[in-house]
Formats: structure tokens, C-alpha cells, sequence
């Protein structure tokens, strides 16, 4: 797998977890959970452009 990929692929487990995390203290609907999930969005779109 190429560099870039297993960087893209770390990024979105520690997005992720993060999204996670906080949305367990706040809601799913808190802005700063939202904001990370549109992150998360961009992230997973990246990888699959690197395909």
C-alpha cells in the first residue's frame, strides 16, 4: 500500500475515534460532531480517489 494511503488511513482512525469520543460527552448532533464527520467525509473521499 502506498504512503499516502496508510497516512490517509491513520488521519481517519484518529478522526474517527475523535468523533466518537466526543459524541459520546455531547450528542451525534453537536456542530463540533458534525464538523468532525464532514472531516471524516473528506478523508474517506480521499482515499478512494487514491485508489
Amino acid at each position: 500500500m502506498m504512503t499516502a494511503a496508510i497516512d490517509i488511513l491513520d488521519k481517519i482512525e484518529d478522526c474517527r475515534n475523535n468523533m466518537v469520543m466526543l459524541a459520546m460527552q455531547t450528542s451525534f448532533t453537536d456542530k463540533r460532531v458534525v464538523e468532525i464527520s464532514v472531516e471524516l467525509d473528506q478523508l474517506l473521499n480521499q482515499l478512494e480517489q487514491s485508489k
